[in-house]
């Protein structure tokens, strides 16, 4: 039986990985649970709709009173990431410096079990910030002295997501059209955010030491087949067009001289386009689960009474 009294550290609380996972930990019965996070809104959030999480405002790539957390944790979830943005300092500061100040703000005669929120990324051939970034923070957990565990995610989507697909579905209202970059058939292998928060809780109570798990949709499926399926289940306004991927191209560039985070990025058009394809794991009959069929996943996502109607900012 797992001890549903431990502590558990979320850091990231209050992003698409961070909200699931507090929630899903509360409903598993789990008791002393920690988020700590920088996003004020988003952690206001987490507060109003979950008020059984001890909720921190902090920036952990600054020193300060939330290392007393890290230190007293039993479990950290290692979750907070820089994913999107146009400048190399917001990913350094978010995934390198602040995952040093975690780890510097364990106690060595206390350490807890780390499971750590990678990304598929890490074997990519995409060559951007946040792939560069990932995968020095993942070098450093694994280089680290304590005891850990390595998850590495493919595209997510769920409750709470605020940019990939939740970001295209809002989009699809918004717009009366939506464009795909040429023919669209990109594969991707979109993870449903409640398996793998069920993958996670996997890893907390087993704590897996020293292993790596390539955590992916077990389903491939293109690009334009993902959007139309999203928009049929969600009942999207927006029509469907296809445009030339130089025309995507520079009307992201554009859209990037006028937003300091936008939330798709000419890099990651051009990570979109790469033909290639993660490893596909038999995670459910790791951890005993079944994995949930996309179109079942895309409805439970954007058509739940309480949850498809909570947003959180950029």
């Amino acid at each position: 039986m797992p001890d549903l009294n431990r502590r558990i550290v979320v850091t990231g609380a209050a992003g698409l990985v961070g909200q699931n996972l507090c929630l899903k930990l509360h409903e598993a019965g789990y008791t002393n649970i920690v988020g700590i996070d920088k996003h004020k809104h988003n952690l206001d959030l987490l507060r109003q709709h979950q008020p059984y999480v001890e909720a921190i405002e902090a920036d952990l790539a600054e020193t300060g009173d939330w290392a007393a957390e890290i230190a007293k944790a039993d479990t950290i979830v290692l979750n907070q990431a820089q994913i999107g943005g146009l400048e190399w300092d917001q990913f350094e500061r978010n995934n390198i410096i602040a995952t040093q100040n975690i780890l510097d703000a364990i106690d060595p005669e206390n350490a807890p079990f780390i499971v750590h929120i990678s990304s598929s990324v890490v074997n990519s051939r995409a060559d951007d910030f946040y792939t560069r970034s990932k995968t020095t923070q993942e070098e450093m957990v694994r280089a680290s002295p304590f005891r850990h565990c390595v998850l590495r995610p493919t595209l997510m989507f769920g409750w709470f997501d605020r940019k990939h697909l939740g970001w295209l579905r809002r989009f699809m209202d918004k717009s009366p059209v939506f464009p795909i970059p040429s023919h669209g058939k990109y594969i991707r292998q979109p993870l449903y955010e409640g398996d793998f928060c069920r993958v996670i809780m996997g890893c907390i109570e087993q704590e897996p030491e020293g292993e790596v798990f390539d955590v992916s949709g077990q389903e491939r499926i293109y690009y334009k087949d993902m959007i139309r399926t999203i928009k049929e289940v969600a009942k999207g306004k927006a029509a469907i067009i296809h445009i030339p991927y130089w025309a995507f191209w520079m009307s992201l560039w554009t859209v990037g001289l006028f937003m300091k985070q936008p939330p798709f990025t000419t890099r990651q058009l051009e990570a979109l386009v790469i033909p290639e394809e993660f490893p596909i794991i038999d995670w459910p009959g790791r951890f005993g689960l079944a994995a949930t069929p996309f179109r079942e996943a895309v409805d439970e996502t954007y058509n739940h009474p309480v949850h498809s109607d909570i947003f959180l900012e950029f």
